[in-house]
């Protein structure tokens, strides 16, 4: 199943809002898998045999940087990945015809897909200096 960096009580903590839609669970799941994906596989920092880490300051800024993703998706209204998510420029079935969104390509490029701005806030904080190292990877 992978890491989840965060919990229900303390998503409920981090937005004020409870209890959290019943959903939460498997958001924190699907946004702790995204930071791996796109952020944490980049970082080396000490962790217990289950690869979360053993420092109260990571801990916390990684369980802040996945609360603030869902959040952020709670915003956008939704998670959604893939080409369902891939906005459109204009659309037109017969007479009719719709304009907006965005011309987004791949399911990536989608605002659902980003990392939050708050979650990068918690991910490059100061304080992660002395606990968290970021790899370089070299080609």
């Amino acid at each position: 199943m992978g890491r989840v960096y965060a919990t229900v009580a303390q998503y409920e903590t981090f937005t004020g809002v409870s209890p959290a839609p019943p959903d939460t669970a498997a958001r924190l799941a699907t946004a702790s898998r995204m930071l791996d994906r796109k952020v944490v596989r980049y970082y080396a920092f000490a962790a217990d045999p289950t690869g979360l880490p053993t420092k109260p300051v990571v801990a916390e800024a990684l369980a802040t940087a996945v609360c603030a993703q869902v959040s952020w998706w709670a915003e956008l209204g939704g998670s959604t990945s893939g080409a369902d998510a891939v906005g459109w420029a204009t659309v037109s079935i017969g007479s009719v015809s719709l304009g907006g969104g965005s011309s987004a390509q791949s399911g990536d490029d989608t605002p659902a897909r980003q990392i939050a701005p708050e979650a990068w806030d918690a991910l490059l904080s100061p304080d992660l200096t002395p606990d968290i190292w970021h790899r370089v990877v070299w080609s």
